[in-house]
């Protein structure tokens, strides 16, 4: 097990399910990193189980939450998080998982965001504090690279906007009260008001 394991989150104290989850999680990205190429890829899906359980979700969101790239990430399937969290957290984490058969990068997030909707509002809950917390993690990384984060990241900064743009009139159907969407639109603003040469206008 990663070294990581061992500093769990205190949210997850309570819970032998979620303490479970992070292991799991912790050990899946073992080695790997985020974006800005030193903080340990764990950080990511614990930043977003965090965020869900100060929005009072339930333990199998939360556990989705921490499960929710190691499908994408590691050589786990969805069959083995069912086996191992049941059938609830296993369709949550298939819902959350790109599908890499897509080859095109557009195709591939509409597909998966549209996978989303269907999935319903738990499912969205989720991929609204995933999205949160990505926009956050590029502001700081734009702030301390410029245009150069692009480099970073699978697509151009604008074609990411745009698409987080879209993200947010399908989380306005389906969870619209959620206060993660708030949250995610003003860091979004934010974001684009920063950077020179955005196209704002933004509702």
């Amino acid at each position: 097990m990663s070294a990581v394991a061992a500093t769990s989150p205190d949210f997850i104290a309570d819970s032998d399910v979620l303490r479970e989850a992070f292991a799991l999680a912790s050990a899946a990205h073992d080695g790997q990193s985020r974006k800005d190429g030193r903080s340990p890829y764990i950080g990511h899906p614990t930043a977003v189980a965090e965020r869900l359980t100060r929005a009072g979700a339930g333990e199998p969101v939360i556990a989705a939450a921490l499960l929710h790239d190691v499908v994408e990430d590691s050589d786990l399937t969805v069959g083995e998080v069912v086996e191992r969290f049941g059938v609830e957290v296993g369709e949550l984490v298939a819902a959350l998982t790109d599908d890499h058969t897509i080859d095109d990068y557009e195709e591939r997030k509409r597909e998966h965001r549209d996978r989303v909707e269907e999935a319903g509002p738990q499912a969205a809950a989720i991929y609204a504090a995933d999205k949160l917390v990505n926009v956050r993690d590029m502001r700081a990384l734009y702030a301390d690279l410029g245009e150069a984060a692009a480099g970073r990241f699978k697509a151009p900064i604008d074609l990411r906007v745009e698409l987080w743009r879209e993200d947010l009139e399908m989380l306005d159907r389906v969870v619209p009260r959620l206060a993660i969407v708030a949250e995610l639109r003003a860091e979004l603003d934010g974001f684009e008001a920063e950077r020179p040469g955005m196209k704002l206008g933004h509702a």
